[in-house]
Parts: C-alpha cells; sequence; structure tokens
C-alpha cells in the first residue's frame, strides 16, 4: 500500500516526466531531434605568419606574439615550424612544450602549423626527401598539439613541358599518401594549402584530395590564393572539404586584387557547415599589432552576422 504523501508522490512523478517532456520538445513531427546537431562551433585562430616580419628579424619572440594574440581575443594561434629555432631541424622537445604550456596558460589553442615543401621536384630522391620532412614535423605538430599540419604542393620550377600535369598530379598524390598514412599513426591531419603555386584553381586541389582518399588529408582554404576566375565560386566548391581555413584582407577576382567579402565568406563557411578554427592571416605592409587587431574585429563582426 503506498502510503506517501500525495504531495511528494506528484513531486516524483514530475521529475520522472521531465526527460520524457524534454524529448518530446525536442522532436519532430516525423520522430527526429527537431533541434539536430549543435550549431557551428567557429573559433577564431591567429596564423603567425601575420606576425613574420618581426618574428624573423627578432623584434619579438614567439612568446610574445601568444601573449599579443590572448590580448587581443583570439581561441587559438598557428605557429608555422620556420617560427621554431633550427628549421628544418626540429626544434628541442623543451622549447616545443614550452611554447605548448605558454599558450595553455594564456587559454589559447593550438589550431595547426605547417612547414615549407615541395612535392613538385623531378627528382624522385629530393622528392622522396620532402616526403621525410614532412613527416618528421607531423611528429613535431603531435608534440605541439596541433590537430593538423598544412603542407603545399610545391612551386612546379624545375618542370619541364615533358612533365605533364596527369604526371606530376601522380607524383603529389603519391607524396601525400605517403604523409597521411604516416599522419595517421601520429593522429594528425595532413591538409593542402591552395597556394597559387603548382595547384591554381578548386578543381586541382580536389582531384588530388579525391585520389588520395584518405580521412586524413583535407584542404586548408586560403581564400586569397585562388587567382584565376571567381574566388568566391571556388571557395564554396572547396569548403566541404576543408579541415582549416586561412582568412585574408584581400583577395583576387580574375586576377585583380580587392577586399574580401567577409560577410559572403562567412555566409559560405555556414553553408559548407564547416566546424572549428578559422584562422587570420594579415599580409603587406604595416605593424601586424595595429593590423590583426582590426582585421580580427572585421572578421568577428561578420561571423556574427551571419548567425
Amino acid at each position: 500500500m503506498d502510503k506517501q504523501p500525495a504531495g511528494r508522490r506528484q513531486f516524483i512523478k514530475s521529475v520522472v516526466a521531465l526527460p520524457l517532456l524534454v524529448s518530446l520538445n525536442n522532436t519532430s513531427v516525423g520522430g527526429l531531434a527537431a533541434a539536430g546537431p549543435p550549431a557551428n562551433r567557429l573559433k577564431l585562430s591567429c596564423n603567425l605568419y601575420s606576425f613574420n616580419e618581426p618574428l624573423m628579424s627578432g623584434q619579438m619572440t614567439l612568446d610574445e606574439v601568444l601573449t599579443f594574440c590572448a590580448g587581443v581575443g583570439f581561441d587559438a594561434v598557428d605557429p608555422t615550424a620556420y617560427y621554431f629555432p633550427g628549421y628544418p631541424a626540429l626544434p628541442d622537445d623543451s622549447y616545443v612544450y614550452q611554447i605548448r604550456r605558454n599558450a595553455f596558460r594564456l587559454g589559447l589553442d593550438i589550431s595547426g602549423t605547417g612547414v615549407r615543401n615541395d612535392f613538385t621536384l623531378p627528382d624522385p630522391v629530393r622528392r622522396q626527401a620532402e616526403v621525410e620532412l614532412v613527416k618528421k614535423w607531423v611528429g613535431f605538430a603531435a608534440q605541439l598539439g596541433a590537430p593538423v599540419l598544412r603542407v603545399f604542393a610545391g612551386l612546379g620550377k624545375e618542370l619541364t613541358p615533358a612533365h605533364t600535369r596527369e604526371v606530376v598530379t601522380g607524383w603529389l598524390v603519391d607524396a601525400l599518401r605517403a604523409c597521411t598514412d604516416y599522419a595517421s599513426q601520429r593522429g594528425v591531419m595532413i591538409v593542402l594549402q591552395n597556394h597559387a603555386d603548382y595547384v591554381q584553381t578548386a578543381d586541382q586541389v580536389l582531384d588530388i584530395v579525391r585520389r588520395v582518399k584518405s580521412d586524413w588529408l583535407a584542404v586548408n582554404l586560403d581564400v586569397g590564393s585562388f587567382k584565376i576566375g571567381d574566388p568566391y565560386a571556388q571557395i564554396a566548391q572547396v569548403a566541404p572539404y576543408a579541415a582549416t581555413w586561412q582568412l585574408k584582407e584581400n583577395l583576387f577576382v580574375n586576377g585583380q586584387e580587392q577586399e574580401t567579402d567577409l560577410n559572403r565568406i562567412m555566409r559560405i563557411v555556414r553553408e559548407s557547415g564547416y566546424k572549428g578554427y578559422l584562422p587570420i592571416e594579415t599580409l603587406g605592409k604595416g605593424d601586424p599589432r595595429l593590423k590583426v587587431p582590426a582585421f580580427y574585429e572585421n572578421v568577428k563582426k561578420a561571423l556574427a552576422a551571419a548567425g
């Protein structure tokens, strides 16, 4: 016999029913969750090439740049490998861990890092050396806590007419397969950056990515490096394959440099379903301590406007 007071019984019923009520309130007529997946989670990062001049000249240290970026309000930073002492040799583990610790204490994630490489070299021995360079810095990325390592296709400066695009694309695919196979063992993604080098169009980028066919290869979508045709159309085409970005102040429309329409870019980002870091990169003359915060605010406003 139930001897619990009526008030207590009513309370228990309401608590038991609460999960069901929440479930029903979040369920559509068709039985699927109306809320769907969480809203796109986008975080702003600073690609430290923005500070290339003061970093390379010694005007600022890497730690000073991290502190500056934290003060601006960035969620993360992307320090390229050649800002670490000794590049292309690996830095001391202690220095890598010092930077990782300092970033953590400043509230900054490491959104990625990158190397200089060239997979278009005709000499297979030199090309293999470039693969080994990338593999070496995959280990560095894992130590640093970087989820992605940016790589290039290459400049193609040593190619002759005998080296057809089909042949060179085959080299790129083979090199990237070797790199991604290795990177998958270290928990690091390889991201191919469109850099207006040998790879110049969205079709060329996607042809390579689809041929490699690896979950550990994606695109670092550089909005300022599609210099042929309509960049916005090409950005939209590549966006679903992006694992990270580079947002720049200017891009090229039919080869003509003009200010980036950040609102349009953010709509593309949202429509692609991208979730993750949006690194910004300022280029050209001017003090990055002035340029970076100004561009950060512009990107932040565009991101907010995109909803």
